[in-house]
């Protein structure tokens, strides 16, 4: 039986469980060193981290070849326009090759998340907007490179599903073990 985890990574939080430098890591919040993380969440990114000590789930996560949807809440500066939603969602040309097509929607109000630590910084000149961005491969900072390429950089991003599992529920810093057979 696998085991799964899955984990609200903190804002600064390392998707490792060391660090030479010592910054924070897994091992600060999950006493479980033996799994694997299925994917990779960057340092200045939050949210879900699937974690498992099944092989063969971790390459059906992250293989671009399986498609599985991961769906992010993008806080970027600025409104996006419907021109720029249809260029995210057909795929955008990155310096390491063109993404796969994406979903991507403004979200009519900013979602409820906790505060961040330190917040994001807030100018009263220029609007900044949330949109979900639903990607099906996981290249370093895509999501940030992609809403740069369309003209709307990403202030606060925020993973909320891989594949059928959510975020619903976990605060920052907390797991929940699922048993799949």
């Amino acid at each position: 039986m696998a085991k799964i985890i899955l984990f609200n990574k903190p804002y600064l939080v390392l998707t490792q469980f060391t660090d030479p430098q010592g910054r924070t890591t897994l091992a600060d919040y999950l006493p479980m060193p033996e799994l694997v993380t299925a994917g990779r969440l960057d340092y200045d990114s939050e949210g879900l981290l699937v974690l498992t000590d099944d092989g063969r789930m971790v390459q059906r996560i992250i293989q671009p070849r399986y498609k599985m949807p991961k769906t992010y809440w993008v806080q970027v500066e600025g409104l996006p326009t419907p021109a720029a939603l249809r260029q995210l969602e057909q795929g955008i040309q990155l310096n390491d090759g063109m993404t796969l097509p994406a979903k991507a929607r403004l979200l009519e109000s900013p979602p409820t998340l906790w505060e961040r630590t330190p917040p994001i910084r807030f100018r009263k000149s220029i609007p900044d907007t949330w949109i979900e961005l639903t990607i099906r491969e996981g290249r370093n900072r895509q999501v940030r490179r992609m809403t740069a390429a369309v003209g709307y950089p990403t202030l606060r991003l925020v993973r909320v599903q891989v594949g059928q599992w959510k975020l619903e529920g976990l605060k920052p810093g907390e797991w929940r073990e699922l048993q799949v057979n």
